[in-house]
């Protein structure tokens, strides 16, 4: 059992910045994910952690003993990459059991904790086969149970699931969940799927350019992101935004249409004319008339059984999407903007502006 912190971590590959200052701390038995779009620099953290990269400047403390200089060997974590790295010469049994030979552990210990890592992972009939007679599923479970037999301090995850077919990483990413509590090793899980980090963190980090830009639980995330980017980037379909001006007194804003929204939570600081960007989430969206809804031209439409995504343009010409439960036919829809379900940004930071105290 241990504790991960990161405490102003850098890196830069000659002029590029890649990680500008993170900062964090991964509780004992706690699931972390790191999520953000390719090139945000989540695998370069992880690779840090790993001790496969080398930060410019900062910390990396495991178990409270700074690591930052010594060999992944000698940080006593263990590692499941996207690719598997089987060995293909090798047998399920062989490759699970390589690690354990290497650091000299007695033969007994070592099928003690394989055969125990198989009979979690369900892999115990496959001991003896090689990775080319395994399934996709079947391979990520061995690279599992390689992990598994290390006893680690801390788990690191690099897009384990990435190379699986859809019904397989569904399947996988509720295995994973389950393992990881059952174990209640610390662990780092980095992905670019939303879907996989909501459903599998304790908390979120989202990283967009190089920083974390919100730390925080997955519903709170999804119930009030941080900035714009945050909001666009969780939820599926991603949020619409739609500009508009904050109201004299911050008691609502202005659209381009001249309809004016209400802030039920409280009125918002800024000057009357302020530039704002609303967000709505498509499932909040509500067909209806009335001052707080506009019009779209449908411009196309989703049917997925039990609801309907519309995707829709409005006479100011911005994108809207809807999700409706249901099924959905027809070139026009009105959509109500309900007050309760907005969020607040600014229109020039992009940063959510809270209710003025």
């Amino acid at each position: 059992m241990a504790t991960l912190d990161l405490h102003d971590v850098r890196k830069s590959f000659g002029a590029t910045h890649v990680l500008h200052g993170i900062d964090l701390r991964a509780e004992d038995g706690e699931l972390v994910v790191i999520v953000g779009a390719s090139g945000c620099g989540k695998s370069t953290l992880l690779r840090i952690v790993a001790g496969l990269e080398t930060p410019t400047s900062g910390q990396v403390v495991i178990a409270g003993r700074d690591v930052t200089g010594l060999e992944p060997a000698d940080r006593d974590i263990a590692m499941v990459f996207q690719n598997y790295a089987l060995y293909p010469h090798m047998t399920v049994f062989g490759n699970m059991a390589y690690g354990l030979k290497i650091r000299g552990m007695p033969k007994a210990e070592i099928e003690r904790r394989v055969q125990a890592a198989a009979d979690i992972l369900g892999i115990g009939p496959l001991l003896q086969r090689r990775p080319k007679q395994l399934s996709g599923g079947q391979r990520q479970r061995v690279a599992m149970g390689r992990a598994i037999v290390r006893e680690p301090a801390l788990f690191l995850f690099d897009e384990p699931l990435s190379n699986l077919d859809a019904k397989l990483r569904v399947q996988m990413r509720a295995e994973i969940r389950r393992l990881q509590r059952r174990l209640g090793v610390t662990s780092l899980f980095v992905t670019h799927d939303q879907v996989e980090a909501m459903t599998l963190g304790d908390r979120l980090v989202v990283m967009n350019a190089g920083r974390a830009v919100q730390v925080a639980p997955p519903m709170e995330i999804f119930s009030r992101p941080a900035d714009t980017y945050v909001a666009g980037f969780i939820g599926s379909p991603s949020m619409n935004f739609l500009p508009a001006t904050l109201e004299p007194g911050g008691t609502g804003a202005r659209l381009g249409s001249g309809a004016v929204i209400g802030f039920p939570d409280g009125p918002r600081p800024g000057a009357a004319g302020t530039a704002l960007t609303l967000g709505l989430r498509p499932e909040h969206l509500e067909p209806g008339d009335g001052p707080d809804s506009i019009p779209l031209a449908v411009e196309l439409i989703e049917p997925l059984g039990s609801e309907t995504v519309v995707h829709g343009r409005s006479p100011d010409n911005l994108a809207v999407t809807a999700r409706l439960p249901g099924a959905f036919s027809g070139n026009a829809l009105s959509v109500r903007l309900p007050p309760a379900a907005l969020h607040v940004f600014d229109a020039e930071s992009g940063k959510r502006l809270n209710p003025a105290a």
